[in-house]
């Protein structure tokens, strides 16, 4: 059973809290104050910490400070509970580790979905062999891109990789975004895959021993790190666990992929269009950095598989019913919920 591990002072808050979680078939763990929460973690190693800011003995900030110098307790889950709105006070929180934050006066569904959605993500970074952290699984491969590999600096728009070029290289994202994609036969783009530090990329082609089956360039400036294909057969071939790892990340890269196309082929343009927004915002984690959507409006229209002015109209109608904010070339989502609710 999952364990939620719960730090509110208010006794009525927390009591009602719990009872929801424990509806919801979660272990719930209660702790009435930071130090007593922080005490809690320590000893149970819960699954998830959902946490009041404002609290006497140990605040918020205090509690998700101590519990990040701990190994055990450093990647656990952490959703702040405030009653403050100020983007700097948010922004404190995301940069001392927070996951996601949630404001007071809040529903239950919206904790409930808070939980589910930091918990399913981790779920598949795991299931993935993790993108935002090597797995153990690709601990010798990761040693060997630390001891003997070759990084470059890409500008913005740079090509890393064409398609039918031969794959010579693993790479590895050190900085930036890099993007993955096919071009159709009059020219039009379509982003297949989506990168950000510690992603690796490029291995289809290495596990085929074929040519790349698409291209990369960089969404922004980045540095690239790369291993020559004789280092990564080698590691692969005496290391099972190794190549396992990568056929999960290949096997994970296939799902997203079939659940594009048939979006692409099914869905209303509004589906689409919500559906590249989501994709980006969990991928980046854009909404907990606080910084927003940064893509140009090209490269989100072939992420989303329609034409560039079509999808301009669908984020100004977005605009309009409240859902996102746009600012120059930055999109916040505003509603994260009601967009998700359009994948259904």
């Amino acid at each position: 059973m999952t364990t939620v591990l719960l730090i509110e002072d208010n006794t009525d808050i927390r009591e009602n809290m719990g009872e929801i979680l424990e509806l919801a078939q979660y272990k719930v763990l209660l702790a009435e104050n930071g130090k007593v929460g922080a005490a809690m973690a320590l000893e149970h190693i819960p699954d998830i910490i959902v946490c009041d800011i404002m609290m006497p003995e140990l605040d918020g900030y205090g509690v998700i400070h101590l519990l990040q110098k701990q190994e055990a307790t450093r990647d656990i889950p952490f959703i702040f509970l405030t009653a403050k709105t100020e983007r700097t006070e948010i922004r404190k929180g995301m940069e001392l580790g927070a996951d996601d934050y949630i404001t007071k006066p809040f529903e239950g569904a919206e904790l409930l979905n808070a939980i589910e959605t930091r918990l399913s993500k981790i779920s598949r970074l795991k299931a993935k062999g993790g993108s935002s952290a090597p797995s153990a699984q690709t601990a010798t491969i990761q040693s060997a891109f630390e001891q003997m590999s070759q990084s470059n600096e890409y500008k913005k728009k740079q090509v890393i990789f064409s398609e039918r070029n031969h794959a010579y290289r693993l790479h590895q994202v050190l900085k930036g975004k890099v993007k993955t994609y096919k071009l159709t036969e009059d020219g039009k783009e379509l982003i297949t895959g989506l990168y950000g530090p510690g992603d690796y990329f490029g291995y289809v082609a290495l596990l085929e021993g074929s040519d790349y089956k698409e291209n990369a360039a960089c969404l922004e400036d980045a540095e690239i790190a790369s291993i020559p294909k004789e280092v990564f057969e080698e590691i692969t071939n005496q290391n099972p666990n190794e190549l396992h790892a990568f056929i999960h990340l290949l096997a994970g890269e296939i799902t997203e992929m079939e659940e594009q196309l048939l979006s692409l082929a099914y869905s209303s343009l509004r589906k689409k269009v919500a559906t590249a927004l989501l994709q980006i915002a969990e991928k980046y984690s854009v909404q907990h950095e606080g910084e927003g959507i940064r893509m140009s409006r090209e490269n989100l229209a072939a992420i989303a598989g329609t034409a560039k002015e079509s999808l301009i109209r669908t984020l100004s109608d977005f605009k309009d019913e409240g859902l996102i904010e746009i600012n120059t070339n930055v999109i916040r989502i505003l509603n994260q919920k009601k967009l998700a609710g359009m994948l259904n």
